[in-house]
């Protein structure tokens, strides 16, 4: 298996558990932030299904001259943030599929200014950038979602809520 297979397979997998995690957002808090500098639920859970899309589509060219700036938009509605996810999904498995292992070894950039701030092997930008980023800003989500006492899913095991073997 090439080294974007295996990253792909991992995506694939990861998203059952995100789904099921997006799927519980409540509408009704979208709009509440736990602290002022941080996300509300809603930009969370938007960050949460927009970003494989959003890395792939920067780590399908070789140098990124801005990084993306800008405030993150927040859901309208959470019925939207499942079919989101699944287009960035899309998205990604479209813009990162065709890549080999020599287009993925080779080195990815980031400039600001004409100076470099960030270049690392395509592969690792996928690793960090999009499934570990990914995975800390679902579990970010998780608790946002614990703090309204919204049941939480299965993502690698049982949890309090749906443990079978719970009293």
């Amino acid at each position: 298996m090439n080294i974007i297979n295996a990253l792909l397979a991992e995506l694939e997998q990861e998203a059952q558990a995100t789904e099921r995690v997006l799927k519980v957002v409540p509408q009704a808090h979208l709009s509440w932030r736990p602290h002022p500098k941080s996300y509300s639920l809603g930009q969370l859970a938007l960050h949460v299904a927009t970003t494989p899309g959003n890395v792939a589509q920067l780590a399908a060219t070789d140098t990124v001259s801005t990084p993306p700036t800008g405030a993150q938009a927040e859901a309208a509605t959470a019925a939207e943030l499942v079919p989101t996810m699944k287009a960035s999904i899309a998205r990604a498995r479209e813009l990162l599929g065709g890549f080999d292992d020599a287009a993925m070894t080779a080195t990815w950039r980031m400039m600001v200014g004409g100076n470099e701030i960030m270049a690392m092997p395509r592969a690792a930008l996928v690793r960090m950038v999009m499934l570990n980023h990914w995975y800390h800003h679902r579990g970010q989500l998780l608790v946002y979602l614990r703090m309204h006492n919204v049941p939480l899913p299965s993502v690698y095991g049982p949890t309090a809520d749906e443990n079978p073997f719970a009293g």
